[in-house]
């Protein structure tokens, strides 16, 4: 659980970092020009020579339901990828948070 948070952690500071970098980079060219999160992922795919994005994107229509990557999956790679991770990275803490017992005191 412990490493769960850690990893809700780390990617919601990605994603705070992110937004603060589009946000400066915005002030000082007066446009916002957010980065979706799938063009972030084919970036890093194009960086890293590998091909996650297409794999990940078979295996889902292939395996597992179609239209959960053309109705939600691609969807959710259209949203600014700082808004992605700062979704993540919070619902990783919030799901992997230290619960207590009902007898438990709090404090």
């Amino acid at each position: 659980m412990k490493l769960g948070r850690i990893f809700g952690w780390i990617v919601l500071g990605s994603g705070l970092v992110l937004g603060l970098y589009e946000l400066l980079n915005a002030l000082g060219a007066q446009q916002l020009q957010s980065k979706s999160a799938g063009e972030i992922w084919f970036l890093l795919d194009q960086t890293l020579g590998s091909s996650s994005l297409n794999t990940t994107q078979a295996i889902i229509q292939r395996y597992i339901w179609a239209p959960l990557w053309t109705n939600i999956v691609q969807e959710i790679l259209l949203f600014p990828a700082w808004l992605v991770l700062i979704i993540v990275g919070t619902f990783s803490i919030w799901l992997f948070r230290k619960r207590h017992t009902k007898g438990e005191f709090r404090r």
